[in-house]
């Protein structure tokens, strides 16, 4: 995984980040999300994008 640095504050993300955003009628379900979630952990990501606006409350 590629990561970079987040300004002066020391902190390195991932390249890639993972969102939350759901603009289309249906999401997946509370468990494949976390399995996601997961997935991308194993993989490098650090970088996850949730609101508590996405998917009303549900990202």
């Amino acid at each position: 995984m590629l990561y970079r640095s987040l300004g002066r504050s020391g902190l390195k993300l991932s390249a890639l980040s993972l969102g939350s955003w759901v603009t289309f009628v249906a999401q997946v379900d509370e468990k494949s999300a976390l399995n996601l979630m997961a997935c991308a952990l194993e993989r490098g990501v650090n970088f996850f994008d949730n609101a508590e606006s996405y998917a009303f409350g549900e990202s």
